[in-house]
C-alpha cells in the first residue's frame, strides 16, 4: 500500500502526519519536509486547498516525484465532525487530513493539469476584478463627492484595461492548447454562452464529458437532493458543488433561458407555466445546460438540436 502523509500547509510552515508510522513533523521549509517524506518512504501527500499556500508545496513535491492530492477543506472538516474530532489545530488538522485520505483514496481531487490550473488562476483573478468593478459601480450610483467620483472613474478605467488583458491571456492559453481549444469550440456552439463562461467551464469543470450526467450536475451544485424520512416528503434543494462556477454560470443561463437559446427558453417557459418560481426554473435550466454540454463533449460533437426544439 502507498504510504500516505497528511499535510496542513500554512503561510510559514507545514505540519505533517504519517498515521501508519505514528510520525509527525512541523517544518518551516519545503526542503526539510521533502527530506523527511523521502526518508520515511511516503508515496502520496494529501493537503487541503488553503488559499494558495499549498501550491508551492504541491509543485515542489510533484517535481520531487511524490503523488500529490489537493482536497476540498470543507469535506475534510465535515469528515472530522462526523468522526467526533472537534478540536482543531495544525497538528490535529494534519492527522485529520491523513485519516480522510485513508478513508477516501481519491479524495475527490481533480486530476493534476498545470495548463488547466494556470487558466483557473487567471479566471479566478478576472472574477475578483469583476467583483471590484461591480462594487465601484455601486458606489458611483450613490452620488459621492466629485473628488470620489473622479477617483472611482480612474480606477474603473484601469480595471477595464486590466480585465481586457486578462481575458486576452485566457483566450490565448485556451487557443494554444488543442484539447482546450476543441472543448471551447464545442461549448461555444451552444447559443448563449460568452467567452469567459466557456473559460470557467474549462478551468473549473474538467470532468465535463467524462462523467455521468448526474455527476456533472452534482459537481456544478445544480442537482436537487431528496430530504425524505418515513412518511415525510421534504423539499428538494441543491447542495454543495462548485459555487464559483455556479455563480459564473447563473447570469449566462438567465440570458440563454430567457432570450438566446431556443431549447432552454422553451424549457424555462414550460417550468414557469407549471408555476415554478423563476429561480427554481433557472437552476433547472442550469442543470439541463450542464447535461447537454456533458453529452456534447463526451460525443465530441457541437450543438445540433432537434429541428422541432429549435423552432
Amino acid at each position: 500500500m502507498t504510504r500516505i502523509v497528511g499535510l496542513d500547509v500554512a503561510k510559514s510552515k507545514v505540519d505533517a502526519c504519517i498515521r501508519s508510522m505514528d510520525l509527525r513533523l512541523s517544518a518551516p521549509s519545503t526542503q526539510d519536509g521533502e527530506a523527511w517524506l523521502r526518508a520515511n518512504r511516503v508515496g502520496r501527500a494529501v493537503m487541503e486547498a488553503s488559499g494558495g499556500y499549498e501550491r508551492a508545496w504541491a509543485q515542489a513535491l510533484r517535481a520531487a516525484g511524490f503523488e500529490v492530492l489537493v482536497v476540498d477543506p470543507k469535506r475534510v472538516r465535515h469528515f472530522a465532525k462526523a468522526a467526533g474530532r472537534l478540536a482543531k489545530n495544525d497538528p490535529i488538522d494534519a492527522e485529520t487530513i491523513a485519516r480522510f485520505a485513508e478513508a477516501f483514496p481519491d479524495g475527490g481531487a481533480q486530476p493534476h493539469d498545470p495548463a488547466r490550473e494556470e487558466i483557473a488562476r487567471l479566471v479566478q483573478a478576472r472574477t475578483a476584478l469583476k467583483d471590484v468593478e461591480e462594487r465601484i459601480k455601486q458606489q458611483r450610483e450613490h452620488r459621492p463627492p466629485a473628488i470620489v467620483i473622479e477617483a472611482l472613474t480612474a480606477i474603473a478605467k484601469t480595471l477595464r484595461t486590466e480585465l481586457r488583458k486578462l481575458e486576452a491571456s485566457i483566450a490565448s492559453r485556451i487557443k494554444a492548447n488543442p484539447a482546450f481549444a476543441r472543448r471551447a469550440e464545442i461549448i461555444d456552439s451552444f447559443p448563449g454562452l460568452a467567452g469567459q463562461t466557456i473559460a470557467g467551464l474549462i478551468a473549473w469543470l474538467p470532468e465535463l464529458g467524462r462523467v455521468r450526467n448526474e455527476a456533472a450536475s452534482a459537481l456544478l451544485g445544480a442537482a436537487p437532493y431528496d430530504d425524505d424520512s418515513g412518511q415525510r416528503t421534504g423539499t428538494r434543494c441543491i447542495k454543495g458543488g462548485r459555487r464559483k462556477l455556479r455563480d459564473l454560470l447563473y447570469m449566462a443561463v438567465v440570458g440563454a433561458a430567457t432570450q438566446h437559446n431556443p431549447v432552454l427558453k422553451a424549457y424555462y417557459q414550460r417550468l414557469r407555466a407549471k408555476g415554478k418560481p423563476a429561480k427554481v426554473a433557472i437552476i433547472a435550466c442550469m442543470r439541463k445546460l450542464i447535461v447537454i454540454l456533458n453529452t456534447m463533449i463526451a460525443r465530441n460533437e457541437p450543438w445540433n438540436p432537434p429541428a422541432q426544439a429549435a423552432t
